[in-house]
């Protein structure tokens, strides 16, 4: 999909962006009432969602957040506030028919792992509330976010634009193209029961019969590019060393190595943010379960940018996601954690279904 950049690079446009938004991944309809949250950081694009909500009819429900709000929450909350949600905020996440959030990179201050554990664990009842409400989120690119992906601001933005096809003449007859690409796709992985991921960095089989196979088209993250479902909970048997790094709670996490049997984590390791990892498995009983098994898709995206919306979707890579499952996908894992870490098969990697390669080096046959 996505073609080389030429040398002139594209200024980042925050119009151009909130109308996709809405009118694509969120299709704001008249009166729906649609929470729209971020951190101050991102008021310029926030406020032009909000603006384009307002002009389609809709109901934006604005809820700003300063940076590291949720670490100050973790650090100094008392125990009773911080391991219990207030039956307010439940309600109000019950009140909206959508929910629209902007990530963006910042630097944060740490917080004892432990303690974000409980406060994630508190925050389940939010999750559950926002059960079969439609939801999406984007990043808004920041010079903090462009130095983590080893790019001038300049360059980042330009990464930006052209990763959710900002530069096309019609961006959402690209997403378009995307949808029908892993349409194809589908239906060959979902004739398959069992999925084997092999590599230098991993031996891990997976089931799959009866489970659905989900088309990330850029409806929900944008950008996207991949497919997705939630193997059964169970299946797992095998081990997988994740190369790209992943970020949990604002804390990165190098070289992650996880052993499953009976689709259990057993053995934990890393190379760097163990604790953090030891932490996010530990939060609770299904946080050491597999919620979803990701293929990613987008070959316009080619290198890690130290943020899991984009690093996630790179073509010929494989995540997996330890917690909570989505329930479209007929899973049924609960938790409170879902942490997407990535392995790439890019060079020497082999996808098979019930024993046949149907992806070798990140292509697939």
């Amino acid at each position: 999909m996505q073609t080389k950049h030429p040398t002139e690079l594209l200024a980042y446009d925050a119009v151009k962006h909130a109308e996709l938004v809405t009118h694509y991944c969120l299709y704001a309809q008249p009166n729906e009432r649609i929470m729209l949250g971020g951190s101050t950081t991102a008021l310029p694009l926030l406020s032009e969602l909000h603006r384009t909500m307002l002009k389609a009819g809709a109901r934006p429900a604005l809820r700003l957040t300063y940076p590291g709000q949720d670490e100050d929450f973790a650090a100094l909350a008392s125990d009773a506030v911080l391991d219990n949600t207030h039956a307010a905020d439940i309600e109000d996440v019950r009140g909206v028919d959508g929910f629209m959030r902007v990530i963006l990179s910042e630097d944060l201050p740490e917080v004892d792992p432990k303690r974000r554990a409980r406060l994630l664990a508190a925050r389940a009842a939010l999750q559950s509330a926002r059960l079969g409400k439609k939801w999406s989120l984007t990043l808004y690119p920041t010079p903090h976010g462009a130095a983590k992906a080893g790019m001038t601001p300049e360059q980042y933005e330009d990464f930006v634009m052209r990763a959710m096809y900002l530069d096309r003449p019609d961006p959402l007859a690209a997403w378009g193209e995307v949808r029908e690409k892993q349409a194809r796709l589908i239906e060959r992985i979902g004739q398959a029961d069992r999925v084997q991921i092999q590599s230098a960095n991993a031996d891990l089989t997976l089931r799959v019969r009866g489970r659905t196979w989900a088309n990330s088209d850029g409806k929900r993250n944008m950008p996207s590019g991949e497919i997705f479902t939630g193997p059964l909970e169970d299946s797992a048997s095998g081990w997988v060393r994740f190369d790209i790094p992943a970020t949990y709670q604002g804390v990165m996490v190098r070289g992650a190595r996880l052993e499953f049997q009976d689709g259990k984590v057993v053995s934990a390791t890393a190379d760097e943010g163990q604790d953090t990892l030891l932490a996010a498995l530990d939060t609770d009983p299904g946080a050491r379960f597999l919620g979803e098994l990701g293929i990613g898709t987008n070959d316009g995206i080619q290198q890690p940018s130290s943020n899991i919306l984009f690093d996630e979707k790179i073509g010929g890579t494989v995540h997996l996601a330890v917690g909570r499952s989505y329930p479209e996908t007929g899973g049924v894992n609960e938790s409170a954690v879902h942490w997407d870490l990535i392995t790439d098969l890019r060079q020497g990697g082999r996808l098979l279904l019930d024993g046949e390669v149907w992806q070798e080096n990140g292509v697939f046959r």
